[in-house]
């Protein structure tokens, strides 16, 4: 107990007598310093004292599939600290293949009794993956907030960009440069936000071939493999639905001996870290990730402080930023 008390005023930064006093529900002790304890023992792995443990931690749950894909990390910075000006802590979810599911962690983030949970790139924008642990959040009456599109009928507020919006751009700036044969890499099928992209491409283009239409990974590894075979089949403009995808696209046209831009062009997705660095810079759909984190987490909060959240989608504006990697199309 000694030793407990010891490590906890260490983490919160006040003596052992004022966590005692916490830990023993005696007075003298401001809300915001409580609160600080309480964290503090939730993330040292300490169980509560009997009498708090009916109270929700001031822990939020940030799940996200990988943290390869700089977005991830990008939306975690933002949101993190969001959570922490409003005194929440947030505790980083990371999937990892044969690891720890989404489920699983579902399960311990209710254990450690937190506040809400935010879901960034989840099993919620597939429609044939398992679902049941976000059933379960909505039985508990846990504040949740999804980014970026869902499957319907989850019931969750989300904060989403704007897919169609997205394509619409990327589509208009390679047909302007006179691409013909536009191709387009996205997630697998049952992927609403890559559904939500091809509809929005077939919307401005009147159709597109199912041909010049691929489904990857997403990573580096995938958008490589789906390239390879559009270039095949005469795609000369490129719409990913990542930006490590839209990386696979220029390296598969560079091991067939193709340039970038000049003989195709690669238009990705996020704006992700690093992008203006790459050979040549990605011209790439920005998504506005302050903004849209800023959002998640006042839409999480009012949830914690028990108003009610219709479960609808809110909407950003994306902004194409045209850098190296989109060129006048090929002639002939």
């Amino acid at each position: 107990m000694t030793r407990r008390l010891a490590v906890v005023a260490k983490k919160v930064g006040v003596s052992e007598a004022t966590v005692s006093r916490v830990l023993n529900g005696k007075p003298g002790v401001s809300e915001a310093t409580r609160q600080a304890v309480l964290s503090a023992l939730d993330v040292l792995g300490y169980e509560r004292p009997t009498q708090l443990r009916g109270e929700r931690a001031r822990l939020v749950g940030l799940v996200l599939p990988e943290l390869q894909n700089p977005i991830f990390p990008a939306f975690a910075e933002v949101i993190g600290g969001a959570l922490a000006q409003l005194g929440l802590t947030p505790v980083l979810c990371t999937q990892t293949r044969g690891g720890v599911s989404e489920a699983d962690y579902v399960t311990l983030l209710l254990q450690q009794q937190v506040s809400g949970v935010v879901f960034a790139g989840g099993l919620y924008a597939q429609a044939d993956a398992p679902h049941d642990h976000y059933r379960q959040l909505a039985e508990r009456n846990i504040p949740v907030v999804l980014v970026n599109a869902a499957i319907e009928h989850l019931g969750f507020p989300a904060v989403s960009c704007d897919d169609a919006v997205a394509v619409e751009q990327a589509w208009r700036h390679l047909a302007s440069l006179g691409h013909e044969r536009i191709g387009l890499v996205l997630g697998p099928g049952d992927h609403m936000p890559s559904a939500r992209k091809l509809a929005a491409a077939r919307a401005v283009a009147g159709e597109v071939p199912e041909e010049h239409v691929a489904r990857a990974m997403f990573s580096i590894e995938g958008g490589h493999a789906a390239a390879t075979r559009l270039i095949e089949r005469g795609v000369t403009g490129f719409i990913c639905a990542s930006d490590p995808l839209a990386l696979g696209v220029v390296r598969a046209a560079r091991r067939k001996g193709l340039d970038v831009p000049g003989q195709i062009s690669v238009v990705g997705y996020d704006d992700s870290a690093l992008m203006n660095c790459t050979e040549p810079p990605l011209t790439t759909v920005r998504q506005p990730i302050e903004a849209m984190g800023k959002a998640v987490v006042e839409l999480l909060n009012a949830q914690i402080s028990g108003s009610t959240v219709a479960p609808e989608e809110l909407l950003f504006e994306p902004e194409l930023v045209v850098r190296g990697s989109t060129g006048l199309a090929p002639r002939g």
